[in-house]
C-alpha cells in the first residue's frame, strides 16, 4: 500500500506482472474511487463546459463520454479529464486523484456564467473492470445488454442489478488498452460491487490489480499520466492530444494560446520508445542522438510484462529524425547511451 491523493492505494496484491497478465489475457479489477468528480447542472451547464474543455462538448449526447484537456490562458495543461453527458445541461468531469483540489478551485474559478457546480467526489466511487473477459464478467451482472455499447459510451444500471444504484453507471472507458468497462457507484455500495465482480470474474482468470500494473498498462498503451507526460506547462500539441484540441469550436480557456502554437508549431514531441538494449528507462533520464547531444528526456518508464523490454515516453526535439516510428535514440542508463527505438503506441501491438 502506498499514500497516493489522500488515499492508501495498493500498488500490487500478488505481483505487477501477474496482475498486468491477467488483464491481458483474462481480466483485472481496479479500485480507481481516489479519482474526483465534479457534477455541472443547470441551464449554463453545456455553454460553460463547452468553454472550459478543449475538445467539442457539442458533439456530445446523452450516454456519450468524451476525452478532453482542461488549459490555462499559456494553453498548460491543467488536468486531463473525462466528460460525460448524463442528460441535457446536466454533466459529469471525471479528474485526476491529485488534482481534485487544484482543478476544483479552477473550474469555480472560470465559472463566470453561474453553471451549477457540485464536487461529489466523496460520494462516488469507481470500479475498472479491463481485459479480455471483462464483457462477460461485467454482462452476467446487469441485465442491460452491454454488447452493443460502443466505446467511449454508458448506460445506468438496471433497477435490480447487484450494480444498481443513484449514482451507477457501466461505462465502456478504461486506461489499460483493453476492452472493459469503469464502474460508478456510490461509496457505500463499493464493497458489494467490487465482491459482486469477484464472485463473478473469479472463474475467468479475473485478478486485484494494483497501481503498478495501472501504470505498465497504460505505458504499454501509449497513454498520458498527468504529472509525468503532461502538466501545467505542458501544452496538448507537444503532448501528441491536438485530436483533442479543437481550435474551431470557439473559444476556450487557453485557445488563444494553443492557436499561436498550432501556428508556430512545438519546439518538442512526446514519443513513445522501446529499449533495444537490456535497460529500464526512468522519469528524468536524458534522451540524447547518435552524437551524444541531449534531445529531450524520459518522462515515463518502466519494464513491459509483454515485450520483455523496457519501454518509455518522453519529449525529444521536435525533428523527424528523432520523433518518427522507426527512429533511433539513446536513453543514458548510467552513463551508458542505451539504444531505443521509436515507435507508435499501443507499443504492446506494435
Amino acid at each position: 500500500m502506498t499514500g497516493f491523493g489522500g488515499f492508501e492505494m495498493p500498488v500490487q496484491y500478488t505481483s505487477i506482472t501477474e496482475e498486468h497478465l491477467a488483464v491481458r489475457n483474462a481480466a483485472g479489477i481496479f479500485d480507481v474511487s481516489h479519482m474526483g468528480e465534479f457534477l455541472v447542472t443547470g441551464p449554463q451547464a453545456s455553454s460553460f463546459v463547452q468553454r472550459l474543455v478543449s475538445n467539442d462538448v457539442e458533439q456530445l449526447y446523452d450516454g456519450r463520454v468524451m476525452y478532453a484537456v482542461m488549459c490555462n490562458e499559456s494553453g498548460g495543461i491543467v488536468d486531463d479529464l473525462l466528460v460525460y453527458r448524463l442528460e441535457e445541461n446536466r454533466y459529469m468531469l471525471v479528474v485526476n486523484a491529485a488534482n481534485i483540489e487544484k482543478d476544483w478551485r479552477w473550474v469555480v474559478s472560470q465559472n463566470a456564467s453561474g453553471a451549477e457546480l457540485t464536487n461529489v467526489s466523496s460520494e462516488v466511487a469507481l470500479i475498472a473492470v479491463q481485459g479480455p473477459a471483462a464483457v462477460d464478467i461485467v454482462q452476467s451482472l446487469t441485465t442491460v445488454d452491454l454488447s452493443d455499447l460502443k466505446y467511449y459510451h454508458f448506460v445506468r444500471a438496471a433497477a435490480g442489478d447487484p450494480l444498481a444504484g443513484d449514482l451507477a453507471l457501466i461505462s465502456h472507458t478504461g486506461y489499460t488498452g483493453e476492452r472493459g468497462f469503469e464502474l460508478y457507484c456510490s461509496a457505500e455500495s463499493a464493497p458489494a460491487v467490487w465482491q459482486s465482480v469477484m464472485d463473478a470474474g473469479r472463474a475467468a482468470g479475473l485478478r486485484p490489480a494494483g497501481l503498478g500494473a495501472r501504470d505498465t498498462l497504460r505505458l504499454e498503451a501509449g497513454y498520458c499520466l498527468y504529472g509525468n507526460d503532461i502538466d501545467d506547462g505542458t501544452n496538448p500539441f507537444e503532448a501528441g492530444l491536438g485530436w483533442i484540441t479543437k481550435l474551431d469550436k470557439g473559444p476556450f480557456f487557453g485557445s488563444e494560446a494553443l492557436r499561436e502554437v498550432k501556428l508556430s508549431g512545438s519546439s518538442r514531441r512526446l514519443v513513445a520508445f522501446v529499449m533495444q538494449e537490456r535497460g529500464i528507462p526512468r522519469k528524468g533520464y536524458p534522451l540524447r542522438n547518435a552524437d551524444g547531444e541531449t534531445i529531450g528526456e524520459v518522462t515515463s518508464g518502466s519494464q513491459s510484462p509483454v515485450l520483455g523490454a523496457g519501454i518509455g515516453m518522453g519529449y525529444v526535439v521536435n525533428e523527424e529524425a528523432y520523433r518518427a516510428p522507426g527512429s533511433t535514440i539513446y536513453v543514458e542508463i548510467r552513463g551508458n547511451g542505451l539504444t531505443a527505438e521509436v515507435r507508435k503506441p499501443p507499443l504492446h501491438k506494435s
